[in-house]
């Protein structure tokens, strides 16, 4: 008994508080303590003060995934909320958009109900509330999962995170609004302010329709100032609105005929007509359409140099924001996004180092190619100025070919024989013509022998395939100190002329033999 009593008086400031305490997943239970009966600091006592609101009056929650901002508003006498303070948010998971399924790791966003029941001070998050996910709409498209918390420890896996300290305010604001009698406390989350700014930024997100519904439950609570009534039918979200024949709405069917106050009605109109306009202005300036991808959720940037207090701050890397090409239409999911986002830089590194093998490549080739085999025309043009230079003769133009009286006799290779009688021919001949025959362009045999003997002896070569020179040089007179050469004879001429396979042109080019003395 004295067990029972001792939690019936911790509990007793409560109320509602204590109804359950039976919650999983990001709220995993701890050990009770005294830290869930933490009072409201006197900074936030004053800042009631200066609002015209009290601590027991009822609560409001907004928070705002991009900004990471968590938002805390009071209701005054007059039925009208103010705004009281905003919480920097540790850290939020996943990308912008509702929550799907279950371990998706993405934070809900909609309008959710908190009760007393859902309020949980025994998590091992230091302290936790659940947000109500699935609500009704969640539920009419089937999505799963569930224990979405606003916790402390400042670590998220698909819930809001706050710093233990902020986490203990906010529940003690909440627990007083609801020992004053609040029956719920409803949190408005959004992916991002519902600015026009915003709106033309995120216009071509596959999610902008969702949060156009979104922004019309904002409109009625900006123009309103009231909580607005949020109901869904027909797979949406209603605001301020009720069944005409007082039956309550269902998620997934028709909407039946909904009773609406007109003056908020026309107000919500004018306001949506104004922002739908600045949306159009900002596009038609210029303001490119984006995709914002996250790493893993955000944070605000009051944290950025609070690395230890985070849980897997490698995860915390800037936001990439891709521009989208208006004509093409709506981007990707943002799970899609994010991971093309990652594979074009791999896809970039790997193409660079592709070009850079096959250029590698092309200079090798380049490098291993032989050389291109001139042209016949090209060779004999080299050959015939090879011989030229060889008879001492100048570059000239080449002349108009010859017609060629006759066909040129295949040629054998010269013999050994032929090339020693060759050699004695060209002993009268000096050495530096001698050297410049030993290094002229390999040809045709008959045509090299045709022009060796026609410089040993003076006299014209054959023609051939192409006109020779107009003229020769004249033979260098024979030294008369050196006795003519017996070996010359009619014999050797006739050997000569035998082993050049009876080549007319060389047998008619070679001299006469000198008289003996």
């Amino acid at each position: 008994m004295n067990l029972f009593r001792n939690v019936g008086r911790r509990l007793a400031p409560w109320g509602l508080v204590g109804a359950t305490l039976a919650l999983s997943a990001c709220n995993d239970l701890g050990s009770g303590s005294q830290r869930a009966l933490s009072p409201i600091p006197p900074e936030t006592l004053a800042l009631m003060e200066q609002a015209g609101v009290t601590k027991e009056s009822p609560t409001l929650i907004r928070s705002y995934k991009k900004e990471a901002e968590f938002q805390i508003w009071k209701q005054r006498p007059d039925g009208r909320y103010a705004y009281l303070k905003t919480f920097p948010m540790c850290r939020w998971s996943g990308q912008l958009g509702p929550k799907v399924r279950e371990g998706d790791r993405q934070a809900p966003e909609g309008f959710y109900s908190i009760t007393p029941g859902q309020m949980n001070p025994n998590s091992a998050y230091y302290l936790s509330f659940n947000v109500g996910y699935p609500n009704a709409y969640d539920r009419a498209y089937g999505h799963s999962g569930g224990s979405i918390m606003v916790h402390g420890a400042c670590s998220s896996a698909g819930c809001f995170s706050m710093t233990d300290r902020q986490i203990a305010e906010i529940y003690a604001i909440l627990r007083t609004s609801f020992n004053n009698g609040q029956r719920s406390i409803q949190m408005q989350s959004y992916p991002f302010k519902m600015t026009a700014e915003n709106l033309a930024k995120h216009r071509l997100d596959p999610n902008i329709g969702f949060w156009k519904q979104l922004k019309e439950g904002s409109d009625h609570f900006e123009v309103a100032g009231k909580e607005p009534s949020v109901g869904v039918c027909n797979r949406r979200y209603v605001f301020d609105a009720t069944s005409a024949n007082g039956q309550p709405l269902d998620a997934g069917a028709a909407c039946p005929p909904l009773r609406r106050n007109a003056e908020i009605e026309a107000q919500v109109a004018q306001k949506a007509a104004a922002d739908d306009a600045k949306v159009a202005e900002l596009a038609a300036a210029g303001l490119r359409p984006v995709r914002v991808v996250y790493q893993d959720g955000g944070q605000h940037p009051d944290f950025y140099a609070r690395v230890a207090e985070v849980s897997r701050p490698e995860a915390l890397v800037a936001p990439v924001e891709i521009a989208l090409d208006e004509k093409i239409g709506k981007s990707r999911s943002p799970v899609i996004a994010m991971s093309a986002a990652k594979l074009a830089a791999k896809a970039k590194k790997e193409a660079e180092v592709k070009v850079a093998a096959h250029e590698a490549t092309i200079v090798k080739q380049a490098e291993a190619a032989p050389p291109a085999e001139p042209a016949k025309a090209g060779a004999f043009a080299v050959a015939t100025d090879s011989i030229g230079g060889l008879l001492g003769l100048a570059k000239e133009p080449p002349a108009a070919p010859a017609v060629q009286s006759e066909p040129v006799a295949k040629t054998e290779p010269i013999k050994a024989s032929a090339k020693t009688e060759v050699s004695s021919i060209k002993a009268d001949a000096s050495k530096t013509e001698a050297t410049r025959a030993g290094k002229a362009v390999s040809v045709k045999p008959a045509v090299i022998a045709t022009a060796v003997v026609a410089k040993s002896s003076g006299a014209k070569p054959a023609a051939t395939s192409s006109q020779a020179p107009a003229s020769l040089p004249s033979h260098r007179a024979a030294d008369p100190a050196k006795k003519p050469q017996a070996s010359l004879g009619a014999e050797r001429r006739a050997k000569v002329a035998a082993a050049m396979g009876g080549a007319p042109g060389l047998r008619e080019a070679l001299p006469p033999v000198p008289a003996r003395p």
